[in-house]
């Protein structure tokens, strides 16, 4: 019997022997296994991190961007309103200048819009009551002094016009207001005047 036991011994010893390598060796790969995929979880949560960060980032910079394009239009627009006034001032100045220099700006504008020294010199409800007669007196003066026929006279009809005047003949009529000298000089001035205005 005792070498019985001692077979059944030995047998059942090396049963748990074997049964303890298979049990390590299946632990070995579970925490293998667990490893491998705490390593990937970690990987996906890192590229996922980086992702939503570069994401959120690229949000912030088309944000700062969108909102600095915004803030340049903004100046921008504040300063084309202000060469805008200025140009507005300008003529409101040449509007409100003396009656004498008034009269000798418009009858520089007469004479230099006259092609045949027999137009008619239409202008504002304003100027027509105040300065029309002096201007186109002087303007007749000049003219002949020019050389050219001094025959102009002030149009019956008035314009709606801030200054300036308009010259008609024959259906003709040159255009010689205070609106299209502005104008012009908007286009031709206004990077000189910003200059003046913002240093630029």
């Amino acid at each position: 019997m005792k070498g019985i036991e001692k077979i059944s011994a030995h047998i059942e010893a090396d049963a748990k022997a074997a049964a303890q390598s298979v049990l390590d060796a299946a632990q070995a790969k579970v925490n293998q296994i667990k490893a491998d995929f705490d390593q990937k979880v970690k990987t996906v949560y890192e590229t996922k991190i980086a992702d939503g960060k570069k994401e959120i980032d690229g949000k912030v910079d088309n944000a700062a961007r969108l909102g600095n394009m915004e803030a340049k239009k903004s100046v921008l627009a504040a300063k084309q309103e202000m060469v805008s006034k200025a140009f507005d001032r300008a003529q409101e100045m040449i509007i409100d200048l003396p009656a004498a220099k008034y009269e000798a700006f418009l009858t520089k504008l007469v004479v230099e819009s006259a092609n045949t020294g027999k137009e008619q010199v239409v202008f504002n409800e304003r100027d027509k009551s105040k300065h029309a007669k002096k201007v186109v007196d002087a303007a007749n003066k000049q003219l002949s002094a020019n050389g050219m026929e001094g025959g102009l006279t002030v149009a019956d009809r008035t314009a709606d016009i801030a200054g300036g005047v308009l010259l008609s003949e024959g259906g003709i009529e040159v255009n010689s207001t205070l609106e299209l000298l502005m104008d012009v000089c908007r286009t031709e001035m206004s990077s000189q005047v910003a200059e003046v205005l913002f240093g630029e």
